[in-house]
């Protein structure tokens, strides 16, 4: 599970519909993918960076981009882990620090801010980010967070610091973990009122969505995520398994749990997210019921939930000036779990504000962020894996140095690097990172893997290698896939991602107190300097590919043009030395 994969654990797309594009893009892309990772590291017993290498020395490149793209990613996942256990030590408070707003500095109200968005907001915004308005102004260092990252960085470290020896452990528990609290909140949000409307709100299909070309390529960058294809992880963690095991069957089982899993954890998920909306829904038609009650003078309790719509028709109807000064607001029961279902607060904002609501509130919140915690650190394994691996491949540390030295570098080295996330404008800037370091560079190296595979390795070799790893050669689908259809379908969603971006302008949302539209967060262009990053961050993985396939060439090319000077120079010195012996040709050739 990578990045953003927990944030949202149910289809992006409003509609069950969503899921024949993720179905399509499972079987034609994500697990013909898989099964190529699985199966080129598991013959070559190589990370990354030596796989890549030994196919072909001018596709070096790949390798050293996934160990780059692994490294980015890490920097600002590991960043996320600290968020949530921020969160997580927090919620062993009775009541939860952001189940209401704190009082001003005079302690005769509540903070304006808080009181103008909400206490989850608050809290979110401005007690654990403390955010600036713009993304020019980068505030300081959040110490607290800072200490947060720290620790989640020294959790990783011991989890992997004897590589699989110790990572094989720890993911006996970072894999069991969220399933174990994923049955409990699908039990209990079962039994929740609003549950079942959540339900419906996700099963229920629009088909509609599907000439959306966005669903499509959603679906399609799902499947990366998901699965974690491109990293390098999975031909790392292949490495190491027995030569004849057999991946195929690895492959399609792991991917099919996989979405199992994110059915599984989208029924949890809508059935709590429906008792959310409920309430919020439940709560507007309160605000509007006591605001006609107060207007018109009608008796206490005399206007029911049930009865809101005809009384405001009737009141509409004979009294049309008046109602329309009124402040009520539109209640939809669709329009709250539109908004309960998307965005990247999912997590910390709409879900803390969901189990507010429940009884018992700070132990499922320490469920909640546990299984959070769980999830991203099982996830940094595959990362950390990724870079490592090749590293010591590549040995880039004498040999005698220890490989918990090696581990422990890479750890240190990523945990400074990521210290610029603890600023106050360190959300805009993680934000970037998620938008614009992964997917374009996971579709090109996706494309170039199967590609180098099947056209560079070959894809008889391939096959022939699969039969001797499992006892059987690949049947029609496998081999259609690996040639034509996995390569067209990457080059058509590549083409259409980077449409996409160019029409839309580089933007962000800022959480702006003093924007006219608060608590909305306020649209804003980026600045031309971090436009200029957006496009460093986009190409820098990807830009080894040509620059170790150029290094290749050169090297080469003077190997080429110095193994020619040598077979010239006898023949040379000949007519011009008067024809001297081997021995002073050996002398001559000695030379270069």
């Amino acid at each position: 599970m990578e990045p953003g994969a927990w944030e949202n654990q149910h289809p992006p797309s409003r509609s069950w519909a969503f899921l024949v594009p993720y179905v399509i893009a499972l079987v034609f892309e994500g697990i013909p993918l898989f099964h190529v990772e699985l199966a080129i590291g598991q013959r070559l017993r190589k990370g990354s960076i030596g796989v890549w290498t030994a196919i072909s020395p001018y596709l070096s490149g790949l390798g050293l981009g996934c160990v780059t793209l692994s490294f980015l990613v890490s920097l600002y996942y590991n960043t996320i882990l600290a968020w949530v256990l921020w969160y997580f030590l927090n919620s062993f408070q009775h009541p939860l620090p952001w189940s209401s707003c704190p009082l001003d500095l005079n302690r005769t109200g509540f903070v304006e801010e808080c009181q103008g968005s909400s206490a989850v907001s608050y809290f979110w915004y401005r007690q654990t980010l403390n955010i600036t308005a713009d993304i020019n102004d980068s505030g300081s260092i959040q110490w607290q967070l800072l200490i947060c990252l720290a620790a989640c960085w020294a959790v990783v470290y011991m989890c992997i610091i004897r590589g699989i020896e110790t990572t094989g452990k720890a993911i006996y528990f970072t894999a069991s973990f969220p399933y174990l609290v994923l049955t409990i909140f699908l039990i209990r949000g079962l039994t929740l009122p609003g549950a079942t409307k959540g339900l419906i709100y996700l099963f229920t299909p629009n088909m509609q969505i599907l000439q959306n070309p966005r669903v499509w390529l959603d679906a399609a960058t799902q499947i990366f995520f998901s699965l974690s294809l491109a990293f390098g992880g999975h031909i790392a963690f292949s490495s190491y398994n027995s030569p004849r095991n057999n991946c195929r069957k690895d492959a399609v089982a792991i991917a099919l749990v996989n979405s199992m899993t994110s059915l599984y954890a989208s029924v949890a998920v809508f059935s709590i997210l429906g008792f959310k909306a409920t309430n919020s829904y439940e709560h507007c038609l309160d605000r509007n019921v006591l605001i006609l009650i107060n207007e018109f003078d009608f008796p206490e309790h005399s206007i029911s939930r049930d009865d809101y719509p005809a009384v405001l028709m009737h009141l509409t109807a004979t009294q049309p000036r008046r109602v329309a000064q009124l402040p009520l607001k539109a209640c939809h029961l669709e329009d709250f779990l539109d908004k309960s279902a998307s965005g990247p607060g999912l997590a910390f904002i709409v879900f803390t504000e969901a189990v507010l609501h429940m009884p018992g509130a700070p132990g499922w919140a320490v469920l909640f962020f546990g299984m959070l915690f769980t999830l991203g650190l099982s996830s940094m394994f595959g990362n950390m894996e990724a870079i490592i691996t090749p590293l010591l491949d590549k040995g880039v540390l004498p040999r005698r140095v220890p490989k918990e030295a090696l581990t422990g570098l890479v750890c240190l080295v990523c945990f400074l690097s990521a210290t610029c996330f603890m600023l106050q404008s360190g959300n805009y800037w993680l934000e970037i990172f998620d938008n614009f370091v992964a997917p374009l560079n996971l579709l090109i190296f996706a494309f170039l893997e199967v590609v180098g595979v099947v056209y560079v390795y070959g894809m008889k070799r391939f096959c022939d290698d699969i039969a001797w790893m499992t006892g059987r050669q690949p049947g029609p689908y496998w081999r259609l896939t690996w040639r034509v259809v996995s390569p067209l379908l990457l080059l058509t969603i590549f083409v259409a991602y980077v449409t996409l971006l160019a029409r839309k302008p580089l933007s962000y949302r800022a959480w702006n107190p003093q924007y006219e539209l608060f608590p909305s967060r306020q649209e804003k262009l980026y600045p031309d300097w971090v436009r200029a990053a957006c496009v460093l961050l986009s190409l820098l993985p990807v830009l080894w590919v040509p620059m170790a396939a150029l290094a290749q060439l050169l090297t080469r090319w003077k190997r080429t043009w110095r193994d020619r000077n040598v077979a010239r120079t006898p023949t040379g010195a000949e007519t011009s030395r008067g024809g001297r012996g081997r021995g002073q040709q050996g002398r001559v050739c000695g030379a270069f």
